[in-house]
């Protein structure tokens, strides 16, 4: 008995109260006990299986047009809609899968789920290559349309890989920040380099998948592809598993919109109470509440929900007893809700940036497609597919984390004395100027191919049958956006992990996700609006975007990407420079050295 004792008071001291608090328990309801190394070790089942399943989603995504088209036989225009309606479910299943292990099953939990989900719609990929009934043709020669059975087993197993992704997508990578204490200043500076790791480890996934992957489907099989990825996600399933004793674990709270909900009740029923003057005679938790819980300082923006926090004497106890949530809130609840409000901002200045994520899979590749990629002459040239030019982009985002992980955040946490070396806000504007580089690049190589397209036509006439600009005019704009990939997107995934409330961290990972969903529908928008401007305006009715890449000006549509960018940079570091970030009330620092305007105190960013 006193050695059970003893044991548990050295799991507090090896992993801080936050994870006894905070019922952190594994899924045989105890504390894991383990060094700091055991850390990095958690970390690494967790980007395994992260890296497997970007492995498998660029692997089937670039190339999947390709196969609508080529294998089944649609058109280009209903190919082109069914990769957009599957990828904007594909987009939304994270809110569902992050909102429900926030309240109800827990990240583990959801993570298992849809890992044996996304592993039965590769099952399916494979085996309607391989069974013959399934197969798209009832021999091994080609036909002019797909048998329907094929399609349908496809495009279950496309949405059964929706789903997998609508659970892995929010919670694995919350999951993985989750085995980090904020409470301990050296896991605290791990978890700022765990999510430059992480999104190393899905790069390398997506290079792969845009390379390796995609070779094999137009050069081998697509059964063999398909075969390829389902081991390589069975395997990393186990792999998972097997580290489940490495890992802490979160137990859900419930509905994290409820405590939001009740703020905003609250608070419009004591619109007419008065400001209290002083900060420190709004309600908080009773300690007996409060102890599983961080706490929040307040802060002086959006003072309106600040009613939610005041006692009325009429309808309350002075000390809160037995209160009624949905007529008074804490102070941490009215926290919550300022700080969800400030996302908004933040959320709407990131989506020109998800914009420029988008042309990077859509008109970058068609770029790609009408350029020159062979590499080599004569009888020993090889030809880089198409959607491979995708892997440029990744291989920018690699140098980027790489070079500000080992080189820029030593140096500027020297400069700054902050521990991330700049705040997160800032890395993330940071990266918004390169997308506004990136544009203007890509309109520069797109002028200068159409005006190559022009002169081969002139010289080769009818004869043509190669381009002559090389493929590689492309690597600039991939590597330039790449770059800004790695401050803009870690630095928004890293943002919304860390200023949502604790209860809602899978759902805040859904929301960055949301980002570049958001973007890519906002994308489809512009060009429908650009190109109905366009062909009114435009000389012998040809808008900026045309039937084909050749009869098209994406050139002014990258300039106008350019300008909306800048535009957007100035918006964003307006709001961005009068941000309040989380101010979290740390249990071994005195409330005197909490700062309004500093960012979270477990962050020091």
């Amino acid at each position: 008995m006193m050695m059970m004792k003893k044991k548990k008071k050295e799991a507090r001291e090896g992993d801080g109260d936050k994870w006894v608090n905070d019922s952190s328990v594994d899924h045989r309801g105890k504390v894991p006990l383990r060094a700091s190394t055991g850390v990095w070790k958690a970390s690494l089942f967790i980007i395994t299986i992260e890296f497997s399943e970007r492995l498998s989603y660029f692997g089937i995504a670039t190339n999947l047009i390709s196969y609508l088209t080529r294998v089944i036989h649609q058109d280009l225009k209903t190919a082109a809609k069914s990769v957009n309606y599957w990828a904007g479910v594909t987009t939304l299943m994270p809110l569902i899968g992050g909102f429900l292990a926030d309240a109800y099953t827990g990240r583990f939990a959801i993570i298992i789920f849809s890992s044996l989900v996304y592993l039965m719609g590769l099952s399916l990929l494979t085996l309607s290559q391989f069974i013959p009934s399934l197969r798209p043709c009832d021999s091994t020669s080609p036909c002019s349309r797909a048998r329907k059975v094929h399609e349908v087993v496809l495009f279950l197993a496309l949405y059964c890989i929706s789903i997998g992704t609508g659970g892995h997508k929010p919670c694995l990578e919350s999951f993985g920040a989750d085995q980090f204490d904020d409470n301990h200043d050296e896991e605290r500076k791990k978890k700022m380099s765990y999510f430059n790791w992480w999104n190393f480890g899905l790069c390398c996934g997506l290079f792969l998948g845009v390379t390796i992957i995609v070779y094999v489907q137009d050069n081998v099989s697509w059964g063999v592809a398909d075969l390829v990825l389902a081991v390589t996600m069975a395997v990393t399933i186990i792999t998972f598993y097997a580290g489940r004793s490495y890992y802490r674990y979160r137990s859900p709270e419930g509905s994290p919109l409820t405590p939001l909900l009740q703020v905003l009740v609250a608070a419009i029923r004591k619109r007419n109470l008065p400001h209290t003057s002083s900060p420190d005679s709004l309600f908080e938790a009773p300690a007996s509440e409060s102890s599983h819980k961080r706490l929040l300082h307040h802060t002086n923006r959006l003072r309106f929900f600040d009613k939610a926090a005041i006692l009325d004497g009429s309808k309350e106890a002075s000390n809160g007893e037995k209160y009624n949530p949905w007529r008074l809130a804490t102070v941490t609840q009215v926290e919550e809700m300022k700080l969800v409000l400030n996302m908004i901002p933040i959320w709407l200045t990131s989506l020109p940036f998800g914009v420029c994520i988008a042309q990077a899979s859509t008109f970058f590749v068609k770029q790609g497609a009408a350029m020159d990629r062979r590499i080599g002459s004569g009888g020993h040239s090889f030809e880089i597919p198409a959607a491979s030019t995708y892997a440029l982009g990744a291989v920018g985002m690699i140098i980027s984390v790489t070079m500000y992980e080992k080189l820029l955040v030593p140096i500027l946490r020297k400069s700054t004395g902050n521990e991330r070396g700049i705040n997160i806000l800032q890395r993330i504007g940071f990266g918004m100027i390169f997308s506004v580089v990136a544009m203007s690049v890509a309109a520069l190589v797109e002028a200068k191919r159409l005006r190559t397209w022009k002169h081969d036509i002139l010289v080769q006439g009818r004869a043509m049958t190669k381009p002559s600009m090389s493929v590689f005019w492309l690597a600039p704009q991939f590597l330039i956006l790449g770059l800004g990939d790695g401050f803009t997107l870690v630095g928004l995934q890293e943002y919304f992990y860390d200023q949502v409330p604790d209860s809602m961290r899978s759902l805040g990972i859904a929301i960055y996700l949301s980002v570049i969903g958001g973007g890519s529908f906002l994308s489809s928008f512009l060009i429908m609006v650009v190109d109905h401007i366009t062909r009114r305006g435009g000389d012998g009715g040809e808008g900026w975007v045309g039937k084909d890449l050749n009869s098209s000006h994406l050139d002014r549509f990258y300039w106008l990407l350019a300008a909306i960018n800048l535009a957007n940079l100035c918006v964003y570091v307006a709001i961005a420079r009068r941000y309040t970030y989380k101010n979290v009330q740390r249990r071994e620092v005195v409330a005197n050295d909490c700062r309004e305007n500093g960012e979270d105190h477990e962050a020091r960013a």
